[in-house]
């Protein structure tokens, strides 16, 4: 029995994040995220051209989710946890308006602490996953805590890149 395209690419990733993608997204992943999905994983420089609500923004943010959760059960399986976590920011999202940085914050805290809530039911380890807006509001305090516990998403404008 073959499996869809839509099935497919669902079962590259991890368990929880996975679960989480299914409960929310019953219908499954759009077009965009099917497309996508692959190249992003395989470190290929994807461009998703596609309408607003179709998921282009989930489509980069849920493979790094999954790094992080795959590179967490990678050093569980492997007993090094007590091997320091590596401490840097991996995804940098340039937000033309800082506005839209605070609605692209809460939409990365809310799935990041969803599947860490079913991660923890399956048993599974769940990474520290930090999410920072900076921008030229940002305090000198807040930028320095960002340097000495970087976050590994961070959401920023050009003038603050």
């Amino acid at each position: 029995m073959s499996t869809s395209p839509s099935e497919r690419v669902l079962e590259a990733f991890h368990p929880a994040v996975r679960t989480w993608f299914e409960r929310k997204f019953p219908e499954g992943p759009t077009e965009p995220q099917i497309e996508g999905w692959p190249a992003i994983a395989q470190n290929v420089d994807t461009l998703i051209a596609a309408p607003t609500g179709s998921g282009k923004t989930l489509s980069a943010f849920l493979i790094c989710i999954d790094r992080l959760y795959q590179r967490a059960a990678k050093r569980s399986e492997d007993f090094c946890l007590d091997a320091p976590e590596q401490k840097v920011t991996e995804v940098v999202y340039v937000s033309p308006l800082k506005a839209l940085g605070a609605d692209i914050k809460k939409n990365l805290d809310e799935p990041i602490a969803e599947i860490a809530e079913i991660a923890k039911k399956l048993g599974c380890v769940v990474p520290e996953i930090r999410v920072a807006v900076r921008s030229g509001d940002t305090t000198p305090s807040q930028r320095a805590a960002m340097l000495r516990r970087p976050p590994q998403f961070l959401i920023t404008t050009p003038e603050s890149l």
